[in-house]
């Protein structure tokens, strides 16, 4: 069986803005209603990123829907959410931020052990040309492969 469940949101479009030099796995402290939403897919991390403050990480801009049968008791779809990480995993993240300035975005959800984790990647921005010479590298393999398949 594999290690990790299905992933509940991707953030696809994490990789193609950034160049992404490493992942960490962290839990996510999430209410009752904001796990039952995740657990219906109902979240979007398009606009996330990651803010470490007073030593711990927060997810920020990260839209977890309402979960409609909780109704009064719902939470705030835009609430910053504390990341459980180690202490040490947290120092590495900010002097990545802080020193090389690289950027700390979700890259998708998914349930573990029946936990929500948050796989994050720590990156840097990609200019317009950047992603324009990935694209055309990645045609250029594209229309090899394709040579290669006619002739066999």
């Amino acid at each position: 069986m594999n290690k990790h469940s299905a992933a509940v949101a991707t953030n696809r479009k994490a990789r193609h803005d950034y160049d992404i030099l490493e992942t960490v796995e962290a839990g996510m402290a999430l209410q009752g209603s904001e796990i039952k939403s995740v657990r219906a897919g109902q979240i979007n991390l398009k606009e996330g990123y990651v803010l470490i403050e007073r030593n711990q990480a927060w997810l920020i801009d990260v839209h977890i829907s309402p979960y409609d049968p909780a109704s009064r008791m719902n939470h705030d779809p835009l609430r910053k959410k504390r990341l459980l990480l180690h202490k040490k995993e947290i120092r590495n993240l900010q002097d990545n931020q802080q020193l090389k300035g690289l950027a700390i975005v979700p890259l998708r959800v998914y349930l573990k052990g029946g936990f929500a984790k948050i796989e994050l990647g720590v990156g840097r921005g990609l200019k317009k040309y950047d992603k324009r010479q990935k694209i055309a590298k990645k045609d250029a393999e594209r229309e090899m492969q394709r040579i290669l398949n006619k002739r066999d």
